[in-house]
């Protein structure tokens, strides 16, 4: 049974459409597929849901790191996006990637509001497990756009034995985070925001306004960039606000504020 997604709801004709993908979509999403080092793994999320996480373990992790795309979630429509190009970042600097897809009863996405509901936080949690099962390392998650939704929601939800850390990149308040309970975050907070991103729901004003708002959080910075083209879709890639052009402004202090934290 799909759960349910209150966000979007899709006309009957499409929802059909995805029910006959699905065998479609199963076969496409074996168990294990490799593609060079990262890997497509199967992991069992809620009661009978299945999901696909590419998956890349660093030979000697310090870390790993949850990446939770923007968008609707669904990794084929968010190709170009800031975390998916920049993964292998995180690798290089010694960090086990996990990037999570949507599950199978949502094959066509998601909606913001589902990052923040049970259903999709216990998703995450059986990759959490799935990762700790591979490496005892701390596991961070991070998200872009719409995925700062997700990753504030499963640290305030898993608490600190499951998130060490949280960053987030073009944090959406707007519909978003402000529907998140991240008080109880209590983990160190990065933020990152453009100062020319445009989108509605990341305005540098709407993250500086909320920064008070992780009051459990043992260590918190809010980190502001500049630059890349302006123009485009204010909420997409190619713009300021998936920092196109500005990845070396960003990447480093993300590694940097993780390895930090992590010999803390």
């Amino acid at each position: 049974m799909k759960r349910p997604d209150p966000v979007w709801p899709r006309p009957m004709h499409q929802a059909r459409r995805l029910a006959a993908a699905i065998p479609l979509l199963a076969a496409l999403l074996a168990p294990v597929v490799a593609t060079g080092a990262e890997q497509r793994v199967e992991v069992s999320g809620g009661p009978g849901i299945k999901l696909s996480v590419l998956y890349d373990a660093a030979p000697r992790p310090v870390v790993s790191v949850l990446l939770f795309v923007g968008g609707d979630g669904d990794l084929a429509h968010e190709q170009g996006s800031f975390l998916l190009r920049m993964r292998q970042r995180f690798l290089a600097a010694g960090m086990t990637i996990a990037v999570p897809d949507t599950p199978w009863d949502h094959p066509g996405g998601f909606g913001p509001l589902f990052r923040t509901w049970t259903p999709h936080i216990q998703d995450v949690a059986a990759i959490v497990a799935f990762l700790k099962r591979k490496s005892p390392v701390p596991i961070w998650a991070v998200g872009t756009s719409n995925g700062t939704i997700s990753a504030a929601s499963v640290a305030a939800a898993l608490g600190p034995n499951s998130i060490a850390g949280v960053v987030l990149t073009s944090s959406v308040w707007l519909g978003g985070l402000g529907q998140v309970p991240v008080e109880k975050i209590a983990v160190p907070v990065l933020d990152i925001q453009d100062r020319d991103d445009a989108c509605p729901a990341s305005k540098l004003a709407l993250a500086e306004k909320n920064m008070p708002r992780f009051s459990g959080s043992p260590s918190t910075k809010l980190l502001v960039v500049s630059g890349g083209p302006l123009g485009g879709p204010q909420c997409g890639t190619g713009s300021p606000h998936d920092f196109e052009g500005v990845e070396s402004q960003v990447i480093p202090p993300i590694i940097d504020w993780i390895k930090a934290s992590a010999h803390e």
